[in-house]
């Protein structure tokens, strides 16, 4: 959970809104008065009774008519997602930049939005478990809305460089501007309870008595239970301490900077590196880029600049680079993008292998998804990719020995890219396993099937679980001969700036967010004998 700067976000110094008076602003009528006023002055309704006869008046910090009464547009961006995230299931990376721009926020505010956004979701777990020490009742009885609504607050109280008084004050107008003004008394309330610690108190809090690490860990990295344990065990799987799981959990909760690429023969990043992003320390025509709108940088548009994950960018490099064996045909290569939507290493591939006359294929069952594979290939010439709508299960059986390289970019729980995808961590469950491994085995079969003898299939996942990744592919090969996998830690170290990604394990290999700032993405290489 980022500190990220609160930013303009519709608040001045005080934490009122733009244009109304802080606490010492001007005076409404009858509010105080000279020291010469005595109780014989004091005011007197129609009726000719005494009002105030209480003693001298006390006056909140924001009188009613200070008090925030409108939504700040940043914060209206980040409770409209949190609302479809949770109403609709929607993606937040989907839905997030079309309010941004639905209610046109600069660039400063946008960046605020989405800090908030995905702060909010991140930490999910971590807040409604201090929510729920401040809260009257269960969570779950709570408006949905409300719910969402004390998130945003909870995550710039304790996560976020907003003044505590700002945040209540903006967090309570938003609550009062679009749901209403009881249930924002309320959210009043609860946050001015969860301002009497910071996150390190809390978390102090809301673990006090433990013994179980995982519960320790899954509250104080907001994640779930299950896959604190999964990703402890995947980090010994593939060869690496378990005691790396508080960095990896951490990792996950870091705000991901965008990644950026080049398709290779259509476009440079000097515009983007002239404009405030910087290279990329891993992958060749790679940068990062963190100033904001990534829509406004030159290429993007046009879709020969690219955001993609470092990681995605190199297993698809290593595969398009990795030797084949002896073809026993001549000329260019076939390659094949098995299951291709949206489309990102497609375009990739297809620009890499460009200039060889490689033809490229894209299979994607799902028609809307095979539209984004479209768009994604529309910069390079039409001769030199086809797009089709169909089940990646039947190439191997329609087309068999017929594709030199075939990546399986295969669906799986994304438990490589939960710091991209913060609402997948709730969204998940471990039936989720189950249910994706017949899929990912088939895939694989049919793409063992689908390449021709001496070339070579890689198998890919953004999950570094055991179940979805060397599992699946041991599965496959034991049930087959003529096949040999290949070091794919060593044909990343080939693809990449440096050479030394001590990525591998075994005869696969797997990228990490807090080792390699990059998600999880593992890549397995199986080469077809002749």
């Amino acid at each position: 959970m980022s500190g990220a700067d609160g930013g303009n976000s519709g608040t001045g110094g005080s934490g009122a809104p733009r244009g109304q008076a802080g606490a010492g602003g001007p005076r409404r009528a009858g509010q105080g008065g000279s020291a010469g006023q005595g109780a014989g002055n004091r005011r007197r309704n129609e009726q000719g009774r005494e009002r105030n006869r209480g003693g001298e008046r006390q006056f909140s910090q924001a009188a009613p008519a200070q008090r925030t009464r409108r939504a700040d547009p940043a914060r209206l961006v980040a409770f409209e997602v949190l609302r479809a995230v949770a109403a609709d299931d929607a993606y937040a990376n989907l839905v997030l930049p079309g309010s941004i721009r639905k209610h046109r926020l600069d660039r400063r505010d946008a960046g605020f939005a989405t800090e908030l956004t995905y702060g909010a979701l991140r930490g999910q777990g971590t807040y409604d478990a201090v929510l729920a020490r401040c809260v009257d009742r269960p969570l779950d009885q709570l408006d949905p809305a409300v719910l969402d609504a004390l998130r945003i607050g909870v995550h710039q109280i304790l996560a976020m460089r907003v003044p505590a008084h700002a945040a209540l004050d903006q967090t309570v107008g938003l609550v009062r501007a679009v749901i209403g003004a009881g249930p924002s008394s309320l959210v009043n309330a609860v946050l001015r309870k969860v301002t009497a610690r910071d996150l390190a108190g809390w978390i102090i809090e809301i673990t006090d008595g433990m013994t179980d690490a995982t519960a320790v860990a899954a509250l104080t990295h907001s994640h779930p239970e299950w896959i604190v344990r999964a990703l402890r065990q995947a980090l010994v799987a593939h060869g690496r301490d378990a005691g790396e799981i508080d960095a990896l959990l951490a990792a996950d909760n870091a705000a991901p900077v965008v990644h950026l690429v080049a398709l290779p023969g259509l476009a440079t990043l000097d515009e983007a590196l002239a404009e405030g992003a910087e290279p990329g320390r891993l992958a060749e025509g790679s940068a990062y880029y963190s100033g904001g709108d990534v829509s406004r940088l030159p290429g993007v548009a046009a879709g020969t600049v690219r955001v993609q994950d470092t990681g995605s960018q190199l297993v698809a490099r290593a595969l398009a680079a990795v030797e084949l064996g002896d073809r026993g045909t001549e000329g260019p290569e076939h390659w094949l993008d098995l299951c291709a939507g949206p489309g990102g290493k497609t375009a990739l591939l297809a620009a890499i292998g460009q200039d060889a006359g490689v033809h490229l294929t894209a299979t994607e069952p799902v028609p809307h998804r095979a539209q984004l594979v479209r768009q994604a290939l529309r910069p390079l010439p039409e001769d030199t990719w086809t797009v089709r709508v169909g089940d990646g299960r039947d190439v191997g059986r329609d087309q068999p020995d017929h594709y030199d390289r075939v990546l399986v970019d295969a669906p799986c729980t994304g438990l490589g890219a939960l710091r991209r995808r913060p609402e997948s961590r709730w969204r998940r469950k471990p039936a989720d396993l189950v249910s994706l491994a017949p899929l990912q085995r088939e895939l694989l079969a049919s793409a063992l099937d689908a390449v021709a003898p001496g070339g070579v299939v890689a198998y890919v996942t953004c999950s570094p679980h055991h179940a979805e990744t060397d599992a699946v592919v041991d599965d496959c090969l034991r049930k087959r001969e003529g096949f040999e996998r290949i070091d794919a830690g060593a044909a990343l170290d080939a693809v990449s700036i440096g050479g030394a990604l001590d990525a591998g394990h075994g005869s696969s290999a797997q990228l990490w967010p807090h080792v390699h700032g990059t998600d999880a993405m593992y890549l397995a290489l199986i080469r077809k004998s002749l």
